[in-house]
């Protein structure tokens, strides 16, 4: 729930509010940048929020639950030379971005309505877009290796191990048995083969043969 100033609620409900807003940036430095859709500059959070840049807000998607949430924020690429540098070096890219709703004639009486993380930049001509994600969609965001049977190695790349020169017509179905017998891989084999599927639930201890705990291989 956001906590919206006393005063400013006020203003907003006898339609007094002179209403804009701001987006402050951080980049991964910890510097801070600030914008605003306003005609005028604006302090806010001790950060200048520059109005030259034509910055203004774009459409915004939530859900209730678990959604991580999607916004946008629109502007013109040309803000100061060292900014424009900055963006198409690539500084920007998953910079925090603060969103903030204040009253332009007091800008105390604010409210921080979002926070996020710039997804990705879209650069056009001279106009630049944000795309925004919140912070549940950390959750939403595979990390680390899927562990299951088959290789998840592409083929001829540098976990696969094999020659990409020699591999123009070949394919691979990602299975172990592929591996070892077509490309004689299989000390690079990157999936596991042994790995019990759901039937593992239901067997019944073996009878007979060999069990001393050895590879099945």
């Amino acid at each position: 729930m956001r906590d919206v100033p006393e005063a400013l609620a006020t203003r907003i409900e006898s339609g007094a509010a002179r209403l804009c807003h701001a987006w402050i940036v951080t980049l991964a430095d910890n510097s801070r940048l600030g914008f605003t859709d306003h005609d005028a500059d604006l302090s806010v959070e001790g950060v200048t929020c520059r109005a030259a840049c034509g910055w203004t807000a774009g459409a915004a998607h939530q859900e209730l639950g678990l959604d991580p949430g999607l916004a946008s924020a629109r502007g013109v690429l040309d803000v100061e030379g060292p900014v424009e540098a900055d963006i198409r070096g690539g500084r920007w890219d998953g910079s925090r971005i603060e969103v903030w709703r204040l009253d332009w004639s007091e800008p105390e009486l604010r409210v921080r309505i979002g926070v996020g993380q710039v997804r990705r930049l879209v650069i056009a001509g001279e106009r630049l877009t944000l795309e925004l994600e919140g912070p549940v969609a950390r959750l939403d965001r595979l990390t680390g290796r899927t562990f299951g049977r088959l290789c998840d190695a592409a083929l001829g790349d540098e976990r696969c191990g094999l020659d990409p020169g020699g591999l123009a017509a070949a394919g691979c179905d990602k299975r172990f048995e592929t591996c070892r017998t077509v490309f004689a891989n299989a000390m690079n084999f990157r999936g596991f083969p042994d790995m019990p599927g759901d039937d593992f639930l239901f067997a019944q201890p073996g009878r007979g043969g060999l069990n001393d705990g050895g590879s099945r291989r």
